[in-house]
């Protein structure tokens, strides 16, 4: 359900489950990509994208051809593409991680797609290897698209921001570790080697992921005892980001550490975007100004005849 600015309300009933069952189905699919993408920078390889139904891959390289995985949230299913013109559909329903493993990896075997991932989940507690997780599980239809049309308003309202920033940024995208969608910008200066824990990761991962200073946000649709929220944090801290002062609502969480902006908070404003930009900007300011970056050149866009041009031709002058 969605109230007339498309921020829908969230969580829903049959959320816990069906977080608990997408998240392991998406680290599936991620673990697919990730197994065929060319590396890059930040393991920017590796995540998912909100699409118009759903959650995509993109296209993945696959010899001379391509093929794409989407979770599509309209229709409920996992869909398989590929450049050769033939498709794949797998049915999300409650069932096992074993039996949704055995079938998206039965629907590549029938495209002609030979692929071998790591089977143990990423950054969750006692994890289960894929095919062993015969636990049923549930996926409630209406909760999945809740879900999805929340992801719609936060992707747009990132890639907003993104637009701001004239430095080095990444993609909006979706890491199915951590199962957030995240946006974040660089000082364009090296980072200390990194040393803070994160649960069954392996620590080159976050080496190559922190290697230069980040302001980074996202949003995380929370599980059984921590309410959906966005978040905002900078590596390194520099000293007194902590005590910024930041929008109401809003907190800085010292186990965490980063700030966090509980969904609803956002949600119900009067204006969600506005209120989101607010915090997201807010806690950037505070991240780049105590950090020392060089704002001018990472955020002044100079003068350009284009833009005199194109306001002229959206003027009609």
């Amino acid at each position: 359900m969605a109230d007339q600015r498309g921020w829908p309300l969230f969580p829903v009933d049959g959320w816990e489950q069906t977080g608990a069952s997408l998240h392991l189905w998406s680290q599936i699919v991620g673990k697919i990509r990730m197994t065929f993408s060319p590396p890059l920078n930040h393991y920017w390889h590796v995540p998912l994208y909100v699409s118009a139904h759903g959650l995509t891959t993109s296209a993945i390289p696959y010899h001379s051809e391509l093929f794409e995985l989407e979770f599509d949230f309209l229709s409920h299913q996992l869909d398989i593409r590929t450049s050769w013109s033939y498709s794949c559909l797998v049915p999300l329903r409650p069932t096992s991680v074993a039996e949704m493993y055995a079938d998206i990896m039965a629907a590549l075997g029938e495209l002609g797609i030979d692929v071998w991932i790591e089977t143990r989940p990423v950054e969750i507690a006692d994890p289960i290897a894929f095919e062993k997780d015969h636990v049923q599980r549930g996926y409630d239809p209406t909760a999945a698209q809740a879900f999805w049309r929340l992801l719609t308003q936060v992707d747009r309202v990132f890639k907003t921001f993104r637009g701001r920033f004239l430095g080095k940024s990444s993609p909006v995208h979706f890491f199915w570790g951590g199962f957030d969608l995240a946006v974040t910008r660089f000082s364009g200066r090296r980072a200390p080697m990194w040393n803070g824990p994160v649960l069954n990761v392996n620590p080159h991962v976050m080496h190559e992921s922190y290697s230069h200073e980040v302001s980074s946000a996202g949003f995380w649709p929370g599980d059984a005892t921590t309410p959906a929220a966005f978040y905002s944090y900078a590596v390194p801290e520099p000293t007194g980001f902590r005590e910024t002062p930041i929008p109401r609502g809003a907190s800085y969480n010292t186990q965490l550490g980063e700030f966090v902006l509980p969904y609803q908070v956002v949600q119900a404003s009067e204006d969600p975007d506005a209120t989101l930009l607010q915090f997201l900007q807010t806690t950037y300011d505070a991240a780049a100004t105590l950090g020392r970056w060089d704002r001018v050149q990472l955020e002044e866009r100079p003068p350009c005849a284009c833009d005199q041009a194109r306001a002229e031709v959206l003027t009609g002058d």
